[in-house]
């Protein structure tokens, strides 16, 4: 037995130590999507309070040096000592599994709320450099500040209403952190895009909360929802040829409630979001509950209609996917997720109670809208006919059952493969165009660099049936390299590399070659994705030429910071492509020092949304899009 094993070896850790020794546990990730968790967190809170009748406004700012400020008029969060002379407001954001959501009966005021755990808000406290939680009720003031979770000061006062807090008359919380450089180490900067778009969903889900917004030095936002879901079902649609009309239905039983807006439109992809409580997730019971109810309800119709023949099988689930769009908003009292990060709601209730809610509804709006229907069941059928054809597709990009990858041998003169042969040390470069090929062979680490060369711009995975997209030579050579599968098939434990790297020019075609690979890997190999194995090279933007030496710039920024710290004359050069850079410079500013940035899922889900308005059937949003863009149109997720 080992002398460094005893007693001592065993340790507790108190309060929220824990947090800070494994934050991904709790926020899924140290990276900028682990930021935006923190921030939800308490925007969550506020919007806790306006599900349960006590909250109509929430502030939202984030100022030039990362500091967030939130801020609401609900309730105000209870202070005061406890029976064992503790503060209770301390106690609410530092004890884990300490709150107010624990008592579900409604004499807390709380029937509903996502945050279930009492330990979100003491999370983004632990993960903040400084925090400070400021209180207001019945005509008292108090506050708490931390650092690192530590508490640092307390104090209780009466309030005058000189305090600067915005949106609070009288009651209402405010909370003021910063996110941890010790623990966020790859950035502590609230990316604006992804939080926007989250604030956006959180006002479709809660109608007449007034959402304010200012980031940085933009204009102040008003996000608000006068419609709720169905504001937001046309939102995700305003870009595409609609097929039917919206179906909608709202029920509450027993304290589970449920809302769903749906239709359905002429692409080949299935849209869904999904909520809980207001919390999104990616999947649940909730959304099983909901297919059930869907498959059931149209197989009935199809076969009293006539639809189907006897002798037909019924239309599954994968063929009712095919242009979905759908906004499922599910509400409970103690949901149960599958982690603190409550990505996938787990509890076994909610799939009965949103079948029966569902199902009712959904049956009397088919009978209602016969050509709606039609066009449902037109639709599935078709994709089952294309799926029949794309069959000889798939097995075509299969991983061969022999070892090693085999793949290569009908690749030959677009793949290179590496030395090592363990997928955790083996990265695919996906590089652009011939004039990059011989540079980029030569620059790669032979021993852990695998490169594909693409011929170019990839066929759109939006804009294509899958038999078509399949019979593209590229796509099935990608599919085929990363051995993996696709689509609903496939398995991350079986991918041949640690890392997926799209590398492309910093120009117009690279920009757009980057647009369509981000889009087809989310949609057809979302797990590689979630699992933060999509990267994208940084390439330089500029090349700065003075005396004998050269130096490279990848933003604008990094060219304005240069400018500022040299004197003396130079040459400016805008960085066409990777072709002009030679072996031994490629390898020094890119791949020697893997200057990757991993791509997370709200990068992706921004791509897919842009190449949507950019592809669709509406000029309206495009040429809205050009206009708002004009000066900025192009890819750089520096």
């Amino acid at each position: 037995m080992s002398e460094d094993y005893g007693v001592k070896s065993i340790k507790t850790l108190e309060g929220i130590d824990a947090i800070r020794l494994r934050p991904g546990m709790y926020v899924g990730s140290i990276g900028s999507d682990g930021i935006k968790h923190i921030t939800l967190e308490i925007i969550s809170n506020c919007v806790d309070e306006y599900l349960n009748g006590h909250c109509t406004e929430c502030d939202i700012k984030i100022d030039k040096d990362n500091n967030v400020e939130i801020c609401d008029n609900g309730r105000g969060v209870p202070f005061g000592k406890t029976k064992d002379g503790s503060e209770t407001l301390v106690n609410v954001y530092t004890k884990l599994h300490t709150g107010a959501k624990f008592d579900s009966n409604g004499k807390t005021g709380y029937n509903t709320s996502g945050g279930m755990n009492g330990v979100g808000a003491k999370a983004t406290n632990a993960l903040s450099e400084h925090f400070q939680v400021a209180s207001f009720r019945d005509g008292k003031h108090a506050t708490a500040s931390f650092v690192r979770g530590k508490l640092i000061n307390y104090k209780e006062e009466k309030w005058t209403g000189k305090e600067n807090y915005a949106c609070i008359k009288e009651n209402g919380t405010c909370i003021k952190f910063l996110p941890d450089s010790e623990i966020f180490k790859e950035t502590i900067e609230l990316d604006y895009t992804s939080l926007r778009n989250q604030i956006q969903e959180l006002a479709y889900l809660s109608p007449g909360l007034t959402f304010k917004f200012k980031y940085k030095d933009k204009p102040e936002e008003i996000i608000t929802s006068q419609h709720g879901i169905l504001d937001y079902i046309e939102d995700i649609n305003k870009s595409k040829k609609k097929l039917t009309s919206i179906f909608y239905t709202e029920n509450i039983e027993d304290k589970i409630g449920v809302k769903i807006a749906m239709l359905y439109n002429e692409s080949y992809n299935d849209n869904y979001k999904l909520y809980t409580n207001s919390i999104p997730n990616s999947g649940g019971t909730h959304l099983t509950g909901f297919r059930t109810a869907l498959t059931q309800s149209i197989n009935e119709y199809a076969r009293d209609n006539k639809f189907l023949k006897d002798k037909d099988s019924n239309i599954t689930g994968e063929e009712l996917k095919e242009g979905l769009s759908l906004v499922l908003s599910f509400i409970m009292p103690d949901p149960v997720f599958s982690g603190q990060t409550k990505d996938v709601l787990s509890s076994s209730e909610a799939r009965t109670a949103v079948q029966r809610l569902v199902s009712k509804d959904l049956k009397v709006w088919l009978n209602s809208n016969p050509k709606d229907a039609k066009a449902i069941i037109d639709k599935a059928l078709l994709a089952r006919t294309a799926r029949e054809k794309a069959k000889k597709a798939k097995e075509a990009v299969r991983q061969p059952k022999e070892k090693g990858l085999k793949a290569k041998m009908a690749i030959s003169d677009k793949f290179f493969d590496c030395v090592n042969k363990d997928p955790s040390q083996r990265n695919l470069l996906l590089v652009e165009g011939k004039s990059a090929a011989t540079s980029a062979v030569e620059a790669r680490n032979v021993k852990t660099d695998c490169i594909y060369l693409l011929r170019g711009k990839i066929i759109s995975p939006l804009k294509q049936s899958l038999e078509k997209l399949l019979a593209n030579q590229e796509i099935s050579d990608i599919i085929r390299v990363i051995g993996a599968g696709f689509g609903n098939n496939f398995d991350i434990n079986k991918i041949n590399f640690d890392k997926i790297v799209i590398t492309s020019d910093q120009d117009s075609d690279g920009a757009a070659i980057e647009l369509l690979l981000i889009t087809f890997f989310y949609t057809y190999m979302r797990p590689l994705v979630e699992a933060g194995k999509l990267y994208r090279a940084i390439t330089p933007l500029y090349i700065i030429k003075q005396k004998d030496k050269e130096y490279f710039c990848y933003s604008e920024k990094e060219l304005d910071d240069w400018k500022t710290s040299h004197t003396g004359s130079y040459d400016l050069l805008r960085a066409k492509g990777l072709g002009e850079l030679n072996a031994a410079t490629l390898k020094e500013i890119c791949f020697d020092n893997q200057r990757y940035k991993r791509l997370t899922v709200s990068d992706a889900e921004a791509t897919v949304k842009l190449l949507d308005i950019l592809e669709g059937p509406n000029v309206n949003p495009r040429k809205q899009y050009i206009y708002e863009n004009a000066t900025t149109l192009g890819f750089n997720f520096v």
